[in-house]
């Protein structure tokens, strides 16, 4: 997801903010690297409007905790966790991930210029009482 939110925002990866050496420290909470990464991006004038993220494993099997991901996911990024999709996939039990070997993810971001995450919705513009 953190490589995703740079990319759409054109900072580069997450080995540029979090080097694989003595400078990034050892066991770090992936949460905390994402908050830095959500940071980084609203820096530049982008907000996370909308993030998809598929996991491809046979085993474990993550169904349950597909919600609970989501919802840790929308806390670092501080967004709304309707906002954010995590779903997982065997692969159709092919390659390493299906014969549970491995491993893998994939994220897609949406950004959004971040005056426009502080404008009303539709339904916000419209509710009796508001003005325009």
């Amino acid at each position: 997801m953190a490589d995703a939110l740079l990319g759409a925002a054109g900072l580069g990866d997450l080995g540029r903010l979090f080097p694989a050496d003595g400078r990034t420290p050892a066991g770090i909470d992936s949460r905390t690297m994402l908050a830095s990464v959500v940071e980084k991006v609203r820096e530049v004038g982008w907000t996370p409007a909308n993030v998809d993220l598929t996991i491809v494993a046979a085993r474990p099997k993550l169904a349950k905790l597909l919600p609970a991901m989501g919802d840790a996911i929308a806390a670092a990024l501080g967004v709304d966790p309707a906002t954010v999709n995590v779903k997982a996939s065997t692969g159709n039990l092919g390659g390493s991930e299906g014969a549970g070997r491995s491993i893998s993810a994939s994220a897609i971001a949406w950004l959004v210029p971040v005056s426009a995450a502080e404008a009303p919705t539709n339904a916000e513009a419209t509710a009796p009482g508001a003005r325009p």
